[in-house]
């Protein structure tokens, strides 16, 4: 029993050896971070006279937000550029008009210097109105030029109080200029209606909302949104595509963003070099009210029409965005300047605008585009589903039949012995 144990257990060592092979790689991916462009924050506070009110741990919501200010200017990375917007903390009037234009730049964004933003941070006080629709426009204009990340991270207590300018359309016109600029949004102990607005303005460019009720919830969610700005990240690139395929614009290897109106078709094209596999996906998303059971399709053709391959997803209104994809692997040539094959992508979608919803600007899209070297034969992966690494399956399976056949024999000779004896 002892021997039997000890060969089945250098049997399991060898697979386990093998397996080894397959789960870990043996080069490491190098950093691709260096040389990037660097990133861009402004924070946006509201300090309207509503910030007054003391319902956060005992204090009131502008000492809260101060503490939190403070606390995130020590933590930021030194590569992220930041700046300070304030809305509604200079006009002490009841003149809407001019109230609506109360938004400045306490802290202009760029190389950040802690001593100089406490200060101004510690002269605000909770004053007048609430222009979230104006100062997110200025603060896109803040954060214009680069090729960094930009990020606003916006912070109020009420509603925007200078309708009929509606900050989330703001917010949808921002995200259609494609500059790849992110509101994340954060209500200080909202009501309902603030949530929904706040809620709006972050999920029509890609953010996210957050309610908070306690200065240190406050201080953690406004750091962890600057530290993330600083993070690498792939910048979507802003497309127009077109009516039809012969119009269509031409995309290499990479993210796009563009706008599709409902009822719309969208063209692309992409040029798949012999040998080659062209991998597409799109995801639309539905920043508005919509009707529920939408789809999007994505199909890939030939200049003259013919399809190629299509991919498709529906939705029933428990998620507001829908996506799918496509593979299209071309046959490699034995003509060395056999040339590259125009493959045109379009996306349709069915989503409809509930009823009093504006239908424009189009719904945000979101498109993915590779183009790598195919698979060396169909074999790779419709057999196997595992790629040019199904060989080390083929050896495990190998292994195991040969130590079967061995441990048989062994145990079959050592019968035969205890019988002679």
């Amino acid at each position: 029993m002892i021997t039997r144990q000890r060969s089945a257990a250098g049997v399991c060592a060898l697979l386990a050896a093998l397996t080894a092979g397959i789960a870990f790689p043996t080069g490491a991916v190098a950093d691709e971070t260096d040389g990037r462009a660097a990133p861009k924050v402004e924070l946006v506070l509201d300090v309207s006279g509503s910030m007054r009110t003391r319902d956060i741990d005992g204090g009131s919501r502008m000492a809260a937000a101060k503490q939190a200010f403070n606390e995130v200017l020590d933590a930021t990375p030194q590569e992220v550029q930041l700046g300070i917007r304030t809305l509604g903390a200079n006009y002490r009037g009841n003149d809407r008009k001019t109230g609506c234009k109360d938004t400045a730049q306490l802290y202009p964004v760029g190389p950040l210097n802690r001593t100089d933003a406490k200060a101004a941070v510690a002269t605000l006080a909770p004053t007048g109105w609430t222009p979230i629709g104006p100062a997110l426009q200025k603060a896109a204009a803040d954060l214009e030029g680069g090729d960094g990340t930009r990020r606003i991270v916006l912070i109020s207590d009420g509603e925007d109080t200078c309708q009929p300018l509606d900050p989330c359309q703001v917010a949808r016109e921002i995200a259609a200029r494609g500059i790849g600029l992110t509101i994340d949004t954060l209500g200080l102990v909202p009501d309902a209606k603030t949530r929904d607005q706040l809620s709006c303005i972050a999920d029509a460019t890609g953010g996210t909302y957050t309610d908070v009720r306690h200065k240190e919830q406050l201080s953690d969610r406004v750091d962890q949104l600057v530290h993330r700005a600083a993070d690498p990240v792939v910048t979507p690139v802003a497309t127009e595509g077109a009516d039809d395929c012969a119009k269509a614009p031409v995309l290499k290897s990479g993210l796009y963003t563009d706008r599709e109106e409902f009822g719309q078709q969208r063209w692309y094209k992409v040029d798949v070099g012999p040998g080659k596999e062209l991998r597409a996906s799109v995801s639309v998303a539905d920043d508005r009210a919509v009707n529920p059971d939408y789809g999007v399709l994505l199909r890939a053709v030939t200049v003259h029409g013919r399809e190629i391959v299509r991919g498709e997803a529906d939705g029933t209104g428990r998620t507001d965005v829908v996506s799918t994809g496509l593979r299209y692997p071309r046959p490699a040539s034995d003509d060395d300047n056999a040339p590259a094959e125009s493959v045109c992508l379009q996306v349709t979608h069915s989503f409809s605008a509930a009823a009093g919803v504006k239908t424009t600007p189009g719904l945000p899209l979101e498109l993915t585009v590779d183009v790598v070297k195919g698979p060396s034969g169909h074999h790779d992966v419709a057999s196997f589903g595992l790629g040019r690494g199904w060989w080390l399956l083929g050896a495990l399976v190998l292994t195991g039949f040969l130590a079967g056949l061995v441990w048989g024999w062994l145990s079959r000779w050592r019968v035969a012995v205890w019988r002679t004896n």
